[in-house]
């Protein structure tokens, strides 16, 4: 699973979920989409299995970001 985030000025108070998906492709559109004439926004593309630690968070990995 995908999940599509949107940051503004990289601080994580502002982060934003825009979509979950299971498609790489579909999430990749969105993200490029949601920034889109938004200079101050970033997008952050996180995978995961479902996976859980020992704290119960889900265990996500940063597969592509925006500067």
């Amino acid at each position: 699973m995908y999940h599509v985030y949107t940051e503004k000025n990289h601080s994580e108070f502002t982060r934003s979920l825009v979509i979950e998906t299971p498609d790489y492709d579909l999430a990749m559109e969105k993200a490029e989409k949601a920034i889109e004439g938004k200079p101050e926004l970033r997008y952050i593309v996180e995978e995961t299995d479902g996976s859980m630690n020992s704290y119960g968070e889900l265990v996500a990995t940063v597969v592509a970001e925006s500067d």
